[in-house]
């Protein structure tokens, strides 16, 4: 019961980032550095027709965890959000942001992430391929 708490608590945290960010990506909010809309996106370099690429596979991936069955799928949502907010870190720093308020957010998702995929329910694992 205790693992299922943690990874519940862990997964709809980590799933309401996904969704919060990824709206604010999809509709092109302009909230500022840090947050993901177009201040930030413009500041780390990248054009803004991005937000509508990462908005939507974060969206996808948020619902790929929360719904049940297709563990598969959940897998690769979860190494999606990996890569994006690995991603997010390493623009952080090669854009110059030296700021750990700037990267928290991103380290913050990669916790959230790895306890959520850990403490996951055996019907959300992909199933060992025997041979």
């Amino acid at each position: 019961m205790r693992n299922k708490i943690i990874y519940w608590i862990a997964t709809i945290w980590l799933t309401l980032g996904m969704l919060s960010t990824g709206i604010v990506q999809l509709l092109k909010m302009n909230v500022g550095t840090g947050v993901g809309g177009v201040d930030n996106i413009k500041h780390l370099g990248y054009p803004v027709y991005m937000l509508t690429v990462l908005g939507t596979w974060k969206i996808l991936g948020a619902i790929a965890l929360l719904i049940p069955r297709f563990p598969l799928l959940k897998e690769w949502a979860y190494a999606g959000i990996f890569f994006t907010v690995t991603g997010a870190a390493f623009s952080h720093i090669a854009s110059g942001d030296d700021s750990f308020k700037e990267i928290a957010p991103s380290l913050l998702y990669i916790i959230l992430i790895a306890v959520s995929w850990y403490f996951r329910p055996e019907d959300r694992k992909v199933a060992p391929v025997r041979g």
